[in-house]
């Protein structure tokens, strides 16, 4: 193997040492294993809950939202935010929610490349399924403020009420409304795929910079 060769790909693992050590070099496969199926069932579930409290609605408003669409009361809330001069719901984030499952498949194919690169480089394969879950509520926080901030004058209450930034996550609140928001279980389990993730790497570390380090000696003699 060339020096270029082992750099990116790094080294491969002799029969016999896989036959001695099985569970150091399959530990790294196994949990990259899991944090892609992590990842991928995340898409089924919603990202992110919020319940609105309303006069109008005693038994309050949900919505939840999922990386691609969005569920529950939201004609409701679209029609309470008309009033202070909020957009409709579904014209936020149209571009990452048209390419969101698509990402996902992606970093899916990403992280089972990176199962097979035994050099730093499977880092950089993995990396965005360790960010893509902040870059979810970052997006999100995006979102709230673009449209709490940009209220339209000519709404009905638009006198009444000032810009302002949605809560992400907690409680929060405009005039008569309430809202209280959590974590949907979908991200929870793309917060679960990045921490085994980086958990994978420690492994991957461990298993492979030593032989990474004998082929590169050998490659210098």
């Amino acid at each position: 193997m060339s020096e270029l060769l082992l750099s990116v790909f790094g080294p491969r693992v002799p029969a016999e040492e896989l036959r001695r050590h099985p569970v150091r070099y399959g530990t790294p496969t196994l949990l990259l294993s899991i944090a892609r199926v992590l990842l991928l069932c995340s898409v089924f579930l919603p990202y992110w809950h919020m319940e609105l409290e309303a006069p109008q609605y005693p038994d309050g408003l949900f919505l939840s939202a999922y990386v691609n669409h969005l569920t529950g009361d939201v004609k409701e809330i679209d029609g309470l935010n008309h009033y202070i001069g909020m957009r409709p719901l579904h014209e936020a984030a149209h571009f990452e929610k048209t390419l969101a499952v698509w990402a996902v498949i992606a970093m899916f194919l990403m992280v089972e490349g990176a199962m097979f690169i035994h050099s730093r480089w499977a880092v950089l394969l993995a990396l965005p399924t360790v960010l893509f879950p902040f870059g979810f509520l970052a997006d999100l926080q995006y979102w709230m403020s673009e449209f709490g901030q940009n209220l339209d004058p000519s709404a009905p209450l638009s006198a009444s009420i000032k810009p302002f930034t949605p809560t992400v996550l907690g409680e929060g609140g405009i005039g008569q409304f309430r809202t209280y928001s959590e974590v949907g279980l979908g991200l929870w389990l793309a917060f679960a795929a990045a921490g085994v993730t980086i958990v994978a790497f420690c492994f991957h570390r461990r298993a492979y910079r030593p032989l990474y380090r004998r082929a590169k000696a050998s490659l210098s003699t």
